[in-house]
């Protein structure tokens, strides 16, 4: 967040309308003199800028420069999101989503993810498309669940990626295609979502959507496993117990189904007690 934040504000920089106050709060708040950029940005906001309101409201949020207050960020969130700010809209929404600063009203967390996702900001719309898969704030509607998080998933954003697979998976809102599945699981595990990891492993191991290949299966497992997903640690265990994309080891079996038990896994509970009473 703070990444992008510090992105929009120098956007909002380079324009010609921008004032000094926010332009010094911009760089006080880059070299990290917190309580500087919040005054300059606080004179700013109240010429009704709307980047140095919306950044006014993060640092209310989380508690730069000024103590937090989330009723406050809410406040300036407003101001910015009545501009037209998109950030600022995504944020009144998932303040009203999460109950941050206002009474939880999902309705209201819907009117402001969409005013936010039609200015193609791709995290609104994923919350858009979770609201519609949930049935939070409208009728539950898996078509247009998928539709926003193809919105999302196309701008890159891995876990629109990665809901997006579960839907072709299983035909929610889409026909169900475990092709389309597996490109978005791909596309998402490339950037290292653990869930889209361990689902496309699941995907080679039993060849659907992708040829069977245990060893691009083991690849993913052991990268969801590695995050500590504790399903994929289960099922890299038993690769190695198998000698399936791996050679056979007992060793790492163990190793791997203890790290899975230890996350209270079932299954790996019962393998693990199986593989140590055989040895």
């Amino acid at each position: 967040m703070k990444r992008l934040l510090i992105a929009l504000a120098l956007l909002a920089a380079l324009a010609a309308e921008v004032g000094a106050d926010f332009k010094t709060g911009l760089w006080a708040y880059l070299r990290g003199d917190y309580a500087t950029a919040f005054e300059e940005f606080k004179t700013a906001a109240g010429e009704g800028n709307p980047v140095a309101q919306f950044n006014l409201g993060h640092m209310y949020a989380n508690g730069e420069g000024i103590a937090k207050d989330e009723a406050e960020a809410v406040k300036w969130y407003r101001k910015a999101a009545g501009q037209g700010d998109a950030l600022a809209q995504y944020q009144l929404g998932r303040a009203y989503a999460k109950g941050l600063g206002v009474a939880k009203d999902d309705k209201e967390a819907v009117d402001w993810f969409e005013k936010s996702a039609e200015e193609d900001y791709a995290k609104a719309q994923y919350n858009l498309g979770v609201m519609y898969a949930q049935g939070r704030g409208v009728d539950k509607d898996d078509g247009d669940a998928a539709r926003w998080y193809r919105e999302a998933a196309e701008q890159g954003l891995a876990q629109a990626q990665y809901n997006l697979g579960v839907m072709y998976a299983r035909g929610r809102g889409v026909s169900k295609d475990p092709e389309d599945a597996a490109k978005w699981y791909h596309k998402a595990a490339q950037q290292g979502h653990a869930k889209a990891q361990y689902n496309l492993g699941l995907l080679y191991a039993e060849g659907v959507g992708v040829p069977n290949d245990d060893g691009l299966a083991v690849n993913w497992y052991r990268q969801a496993a590695m995050q500590g997903d504790a399903f994929a640690q289960n099922n890299l265990a038993d690769m190695y117990a198998k000698g399936r994309g791996v050679p056979e080891s007992k060793a790492e079996a163990i190793k791997w189904f203890r790290r899975a038990a230890e996350q209270g896994n079932d299954m790996a509970k019962k393998n693990l007690e199986i593989m140590e009473n055989a040895r």
